[in-house]
């Protein structure tokens, strides 16, 4: 769940307020307060008819540069190749680690697979799930505005560590407004959690796709 909510909004000014506070936080002004939120994915998913037989073990996604970290990271329309992160807005745990906990729970639910485990499980894994997580960013100028994020997993057979899937997902997801016409940092959570869950519940729709095919 979010908590400690800011009762501030986002919009295309934001990024104006967050040096202005900055500078002031630096000349004796209030100080910026960290405000940590948490990422839970909104998937929504049925169990299958038949899990693929064997044990998968999932490890938590790599990320590069500011999505590896802890603050939330945003690009803006007028700099749209300059990857920014906010001062005072941070997740509780790092995305990629988040996401990953996620899909493990979701897969867990849908029974793909008889068994999946954490990677730090010491049971013989039939199947290895690792992948990056490349881009997880908020988007605030958008229009409209909204979260964005994009996904490489790979499937890896447990014994031989041949590839067998490579797949990248990801995709848009658009915050609700006010009727001011702005989001709020609620707002943006909500959207992470959207997108995340349904990315998930992608890549759950494809594992069960081939459990199906399976003789």
């Amino acid at each position: 769940m979010v908590r400690a909510l800011a009762v501030r909004v986002f919009s295309s000014a934001l990024l104006a307020a967050a040096v202005s506070a900055a500078l002031l936080a630096g000349c004796g002004g209030e100080p910026i307060r960290d405000v940590y939120f948490s990422l839970q994915s909104d998937v929504d998913i049925a169990p299958g008819q038949r899990p693929i037989a064997g044990t998968l073990r999932i490890s938590p996604l790599t990320a590069r540069g500011f999505v590896a970290g802890s603050r939330i990271v945003y690009r803006t329309a007028e700099q749209p190749e300059r990857v920014q992160r906010y001062s005072e807005y941070l997740w509780e745990d790092v995305p990629a680690r988040a996401f990953a906990d996620d899909l493990l729970s979701a897969l867990r639910a849908a029974h793909a697979f008889e068994n999946a485990v954490t990677s730090s499980d010491p049971a013989r894994a039939d199947y290895l799930l690792g992948g990056e997580l490349k881009t997880f960013e908020h988007r605030p100028t958008d229009r409209p505005p909204g979260v964005r994020a994009e996904l490489t997993l790979v499937l890896v057979d447990g014994r031989s560590r041949a590839l067998l899937v490579e797949k990248t997902f990801g995709g848009f997801e658009p915050t609700s407004l006010t009727a001011e016409g702005r989001t709020t940092p609620a707002a943006m959570v909500a959207a992470f959690n959207r997108l995340s869950g349904r990315i998930i519940g992608e890549v759950i729709a494809d594992v069960q796709a081939v459990s199906r095919t399976l003789p």
